[in-house]
């Protein structure tokens, strides 16, 4: 196993030294398309430990980590004295990766994109010296970071002053449109929870605002527009390619506690969104438009449907056109029949075969618990606009299996073109005798279901969605909060990877995966 520091242009030499230490390595068998590999070492092999673990055969990289540069005009990262300027121009405290796009490369023939990801939240004991919160600076730190990047060589980096890269926080102006853009006025400033969203078929990017809560709360008594919450909640709709795009709120997509979404067409061109509602006993909904996908605010006009489940089959119930569905959407929902998950999560679209996947943390309970899993929905005929679809199992979570590592708390799921998807989980910062882990399983074949992990975050931390380069050949992930642990503070971390420089915190990480010896990450 070979690893390499991830060098951001810009940073003091200082910051880069010792970036990433060496570990043990995961007994990870390459993924190879239809062959079930069995893993035949205990979970007690694969301990909780402060550094990560990568599987043999892998090189891990560092792309962007909190607190770097994402604007041209960022100001240098200072943990112990945090300012609102320099904040909103930097990569953010927490992580949760969106999506990349890669359109066709111009005439230097060098692939370059737009890398997504969304920074959900600001946990003060962690992020503040003594653990006094700074609502004015928590709120920019979060939000989205969107990075331009290239392939340099064989490594995928961050362009340094990239003309697309740009900052979306609490301050920035949302215009308004849909249903429910009426009650709201034209505009709104500022995005709060952006817990998902994904790369649409027709060339935008939407970005999920979960509940908007917690964050309401801290900022009410800092600026007085956080005094209505009903701003926030929404699905919101940018044209990442343009610098200058203001973002839209979507109202027509319906107000709920967003965990993700995912995209996709119908046969005849309509554009179909699906959602997530992340909380226990959440539901699956979908969006579908009127019209053509790529026609002007395509989103603002359309029917919400909520999932129902009965056995191997799913059902899609159609809320009734009131303002109700949009401002209610979760309770409305549930009253009309809607199958509740177990907090149900993460949600990407199979690039070849055209299912849905579902990853579900699962819900504890006294009475009834919901187990985690990975749902596999495959609409009928192939169409995302169809009424129903074939529902099933990918990976049952739950108790780790006897001589296997498996995936507990499925938070993310990512769908790669050689038919796997990528299983990234969360279990909130508890430990346990396994730490969060990014899983490769595939979905077709004999080797269905056998989830093989390739990466072991530190302790603390959880892994917060995965995306692919149009090759293969690079994974990027996200390490979310390494050494957040309960009970954890600034002072007092679960480990301070990834620099264990005493003076310096713990942070978020975007790393990249790929293959010592070339090739697509996985077989």
């Amino acid at each position: 196993m070979r690893r390499r520091d991830g060098a951001v242009p810009g940073l003091e030499a200082t910051t880069r030294r010792g970036l990433m230490r060496a570990a043990g390595a995961l007994p990870l068998v390459g993924l190879l398309p239809g062959k079930a590999r069995a893993l035949d070492m205990p979970p007690a092999l694969y301990p909780t430990k402060p550094d990560d673990t990568v599987a043999p055969g892998y090189v891990r990289d560092v792309l962007v980590r909190w607190g770097d540069r994402v604007t041209f005009d960022a100001q240098p990262w200072d943990p112990r004295n945090p300012t609102q300027a320099a904040a909103e121009t930097q990569f953010g405290w927490d992580g949760r990766i969106i999506g990349l796009s890669v359109p066709p490369a111009g005439a230097d023939g060098v692939p370059r994109g737009v890398l997504a990801v969304a920074h959900p939240t600001v946990d003060p004991a962690m992020a503040f010296p003594g653990g006094v919160d700074r609502p004015e600076i928590a709120a920019v730190m979060q939000g989205a970071s969107l990075l331009n990047v290239e392939r340099n060589a064989d490594r995928w980096i961050v362009t340094d002053g990239g003309y697309q890269s740009r900052r979306l926080t609490a301050n920035t102006l949302c215009r308004v449109s849909g249903g429910a853009a009426d009650a709201l006025g034209a505009s709104v400033r500022g995005l709060l929870a952006v817990s998902g969203g994904c790369w649409t078929p027709w060339g935008t990017l939407l970005l999920t605002e979960s509940d908007p809560g917690g964050w309401i709360a801290r900022l009410r008594g800092v600026d007085q527009r956080f005094g209505d919450p009903a701003g926030f909640g929404w699905v919101v709709e940018l044209d990442a390619a343009e610098p200058s795009a203001v973002p839209v709120k979507r109202t027509s997509l319906g107000r709920f506690a967003h965990g993700d979404a995912a995209a996709a067409l119908t046969r005849d061109g309509r554009a179909v969104v699906y959602m997530t509602d992340r909380q226990a006993g959440g539901h699956l909904l979908r969006f579908s438009s009127n019209g053509a996908a790529r026609a002007p605010d395509a989103l603002d006009a359309g029917t919400l449907s909520v999932a129902r489940v009965d056995g191997p089959r799913l059902r899609w119930l159609d809320l009734p056109p009131d303002p109700a569905a949009l401002t209610d959407t979760a309770a409305l929902a549930a009253r009309l029949g809607g199958t509740g998950f177990g907090t149900p999560s993460g949600l990407t679209v199979d690039p070849q075969g055209g299912a849905l996947f579902l990853a579900c943390r699962g819900s504890p309970g006294a009475s009834a618990p919901m187990p985690g899993q990975v749902l596999q929905i495959l609409p009928t005929g192939g169409d995302h606009g169809a009424d129903s679809a074939a529902v099933s199992a990918v990976v049952q979570a739950g108790a780790e299996r006897q001589g296997t590592a498996w995936p507990g708390h499925p938070d993310t799921v990512t769908a790669d073109a050689a038919g796997r998807v990528w299983i990234g989980t969360d279990r909130g910062g508890r430990i346990g005798a396994a730490p969060d882990m990014l899983f490769g399983c595939e979905t077709r074949g004999p080797g269905r279901g056998m989830p093989l992990p390739l990466y072991a975050a530190p302790r603390g931390a959880a892994v917060g969605g995965a995306a692919l380069s149009p090759g293969g050949e690079t994974l990027f992930a996200m390490v979310r909060t390494p050494g957040a642990e309960p009970g954890a503070s600034w002072e007092r971390p679960g480990t301070l990877w990834p620099a264990f420089d005493p003076s310096v915190p713990p942070r978020s990480t975007l790393v990249t995966f790929s293959r010592l010896r070339g090739g697509r990450v996985g077989g």
